[in-house]
């Protein structure tokens, strides 16, 4: 029994592995339903609102043979003061495994370890590790023109602007650390990378790849791919005014594709917000790769759920 809270809980050839198996599922579907999770029931659980990360899971989990219960927190006796250790060990008798949504990470390790069945981090505020995984596969996918390689994307440069102290940040280090790309962080001297990130490399045997570069045209300077998310993630809505002022030169526009590579990308995990962290002139781009990155998170999540078979 294993389970999916960080992009090391696979080794680099496990990784490799899902990324065939996504591949191939992506060309199958269609073709019916698969035996790999029959007869199994999962929760997903939401603490978090979701569109991307509840259908594609609702979706994957179905179309991999088992039945998909959807259950928010409001849905829980966890809301009525239950607690994490008591829901894990009922849903371990009642389930064959939980995907999560979550605020504190802490959440997830505790499913994990009280559950006894395995548990997949669908986000939390540290990591969202399937959406780095789905980023590589669709980067893989682009630069690979069509044949998905990881020698596809080793060593392309990748830069990440905003709020480089937030879980897609974090989750594209890692993921660029375990395959080979250049990670730039790029934003606000106060919205830098903590030592949380440098625990997470340390606690994966990981030599940090990244940098921080807070001037965002240098950091765009022969980019293969731009990268930003909502500065405005859920719980720090009452911060909005002062995000929006102080990453406003962090947008990715037309100015810092000029100075990235003429092949370079867009990618955005979405929800987007035109105006804000993306002019609409890169966002209706024909650069803009995000609805092959949406697309692939059915596929790249079943496959993780695959993978937790090896």
């Amino acid at each position: 029994m294993r389970s999916f809270l960080r992009e090391t809980d696979f080794s680099f050839d496990e990784a490799k592995e899902v990324f065939n198996i996504a591949s191939r599922y992506k060309k199958i579907r269609g073709a019916g339903r698969l035996d790999v999770l029959k007869d199994q029931s999962w929760g997903l659980i939401f603490f978090k609102k979701s569109t991307r990360t509840r259908l594609s899971f609702q979706t994957g989990v179905y179309e991999l043979g088992a039945n998909p219960m959807v259950l928010e927190a409001d849905d829980l006796q966890i809301s009525r003061g239950e607690t994490i250790e008591d829901t894990a060990k009922v849903m371990g008798r009642y389930l064959h495994g939980i995907v999560i949504r979550a605020f504190g990470h802490d959440v997830v390790e505790d499913f994990k370890k009280y559950s006894g069945i395995p548990v997949v981090n669908a986000l939390t505020d540290a990591l969202h590790p399937c959406q780095s995984y789905t980023d590589i596969f669709t980067m893989m996918e682009h630069f690979g023109n069509g044949n998905p390689t990881l020698e596809a994307i080793k060593g392309r440069k990748f830069v990440f602007y905003g709020d480089t102290a937030c879980n897609m940040a974090y989750s594209l280090a890692l993921a660029g650390g375990m395959f080979g790309l250049e990670v730039v962080l790029s934003g606000p001297e106060e919205f830098r990378p903590t030592k949380e990130l440098d625990k997470f490399f340390e606690d994966a045997n990981l030599n940090p790849t990244w940098t921080f570069e807070p001037d965002p045209e240098k950091a765009a300077k022969n980019a293969d791919v731009l990268y930003t998310d909502v500065w405005v993630s859920m719980g720090k809505e009452a911060e909005k005014a002062e995000r929006i002022k102080t990453m406003s030169p962090y947008q990715v526009n037309e100015k810092l594709f000029a100075k990235a590579k003429d092949s370079a990308i867009f990618m955005h995990c979405l929800p987007a917000h035109a105006g804000e962290e993306v002019s609409a002139g890169v966002l209706n781009s024909k650069k803009a790769i995000i609805f092959d990155e949406a697309e692939n998170r059915l596929h790249v999540q079943k496959a993780i759920l695959t993978g937790l078979k090896f």
